[in-house]
């Protein structure tokens, strides 16, 4: 999915089959108007008042439905809560820092080696867009 505006998104939604509730669209919007992945309190919270506040019980539950439905990515980084975003098509994954938990999406061409070393040596395909590679950044390193 590359969905950059909430019509779009509602299209995706309906699309899969699912209902474009208003608790789902405000899900949505967040996700949108957030430049990162973000939590569920985040969303739950307005994104400090660019989005409208919601339940935070509500905003699981949609984010676990529209996971499911594949329109919200769910990522496990190596600290700190579960982050969510929109899923892309062009989404290749992540890199996260064991130090400073500083999360990063990673080209498909940057991956490209690591994905073929991996099947090469163990025959898997890796998908590190739900579990981010974990490393520590340069930053860190120096």
């Amino acid at each position: 999915m590359t969905t950059t505006t909430i019509d779009a998104a509602v299209r995706e939604v309906r699309a899969r089959g699912l209902r474009a509730s208003s608790a789902r669209r405000l899900v949505l919007t967040a996700l949108l108007s957030a430049e990162r992945p973000v939590t569920a309190e985040d969303v739950a919270r307005g994104l400090g008042g660019r989005t409208t506040p919601s339940d935070l019980g509500s905003v699981y539950r949609n984010l676990e439905t529209l996971e499911r439905a594949g329109v919200v990515r769910h990522l496990r980084p190596a600290h700190g809560p579960s982050l969510y975003t929109l899923a892309r098509e062009d989404e290749a994954g992540y890199v996260t820092c064991e130090r400073c938990g500083e999360l990063r999406a990673a080209d498909r061409e940057a991956l490209a080696g690591v994905r073929a070393a991996l099947r090469e040596a163990l025959g898997y395909e890796g998908a590190f867009a739900s579990f981010p590679i974990v490393g520590v950044c340069g930053s860190c390193r120096a």
